[in-house]
């Protein structure tokens, strides 16, 4: 709980959802923006202590903490990225670059030069660090939102990006160039099609053995691919089906995939790579430790439980003006077959009176 002060002015209460969070490369800095618009700065060493609590101009869909960790960048709705000091944790933040649509993800190069940031519009934007207004390039090709970028650590001119079109792309960022592109509903036909509106929410990479898995926000399946630095390919390698939604996904540094899911009685998973296929582990001790945990605490996500996808509202509307150009011309044409009628009938019967009188 941050209530009370920040920057000398009263909080404002809201919801105190968090919307965004980093670590830094270390592990020494944490940060997180909530739906009260603020930035919350922590040291984790030698133990956590709250640095700063600072307004943020609106909210934020994304944070990342420099690799120098004296910087953390914040995209928000309104499509800026602000930058905050860590070395001056009480300073105000410095607005950096800006896109004309909301932005959904920033990430940084692994040496700090590049800024990269994904917006609703589809654009992915590489800009210097030094210099934000210097676009280096645009990365084009997804047909919908983007929803996550991420530079791979043991390839920093790589980068990898979802979206909502159903696709994951490699990049070479620095040109702009793409280098393939997997069709995500092409290995599991039967949940895309059921789920025609879908958005990758999370990606993780694991160093040791290049393994890249892919997290949809409405699918109970995760996606492992392995990258081939050879032949520069994303190669399905496995799928993981879940019992329920999944949250979150992790690699540690021995391999081991992390999962958290919307299940109280098995809110977290651990899977390990065996003879090519990944398997699930039961018998360890940090697994066991932390699913007793997350039972005992289950009701920090019960907030959680059943929300809709915070994707839903950004896809594309369509509208099939053929379908309603020929709706409305069987409209006009009725009413006016409806008059021909009408007229006829009107004429039937002025005739049928002039005959009447001639005879009489």
């Amino acid at each position: 709980e941050f209530d009370g002060i920040q920057d000398g002015q009263p909080a404002v209460k809201a919801s105190d959802d968090i919307l965004a969070f980093a670590f830094s490369s270390s592990g020494g800095y944490f940060a997180l923006t909530d739906d009260n618009k603020r930035l919350v700065l922590f040291r984790t060493k030698p133990c956590w202590e709250c640095l700063s609590v600072r307004s943020v101009v609106r909210r934020c869909t994304s944070l990342i903490i420099t690799a120098a960790e004296d910087k953390i960048l914040v995209a928000d709705k309104s499509g800026d990225v602000y930058s905050y000091s860590i070395t001056e944790p009480q300073k105000a933040g410095k607005i950096e670059l800006g896109h004309l649509s909301l932005l959904l993800d920033v990430a940084l190069s692994p040496d700090d030069q590049y800024i990269l940031t994904a917006d609703r519009d589809e654009k992915i934007r590489v800009s210097l660090t030094r210099a934000p207004h210097n676009i280096i390039s645009f990365c084009l090709g997804h047909r919908e939102f983007v929803s996550r970028i991420f530079v791979i650590p043991n390839y920093p001119d790589l980068m990898l990006s979802a979206s909502g079109d159903c696709t994951l792309r490699l990049w070479e960022y620095k040109s702009g160039k793409e280098v393939h592109c997997c069709h995500l509903n092409s290995y599991n036909y039967v949940f895309f099609t059921s789920c025609q509106k879908y958005a990758v929410s999370r990606i993780a990479y694991c160093c040791q053995g290049n393994y890249i898995a892919i997290l949809c926000d409405c699918i109970p399946t995760v996606y492992v691919f392995q990258f081939d630095a050879a032949t520069q390919l994303l190669n399905y390698r496995h799928q993981i089906s879940l019992k329920r939604k999944g949250w979150d996904i992790a690699f540690e540094e021995t391999g081991g995939l992390w999962i958290l899911q919307e299940d109280k009685e098995a809110s977290l998973l651990l899977y390990r790579p065996v003879d090519g296929h990944w398997q699930p582990v039961a018998d360890d001790k940090g697994l066991m430790k932390m699913s007793k945990y997350l039972h005992d605490n289950w009701t920090m996500f019960e907030g959680s439980v059943g929300t809709e996808s915070c994707y839903s509202s950004l896809y594309k509307a369509s509208f099939d003006n053929m379908a309603i150009y020929l709706q409305k011309k069987e409209e006009r044409l009725q009413q006016q077959q409806k008059k021909r009628k009408e007229l006829q009938h009107e004429s039937n019967r002025q005739t049928k009176k002039i005959r009447t009188r001639e005879s009489s």
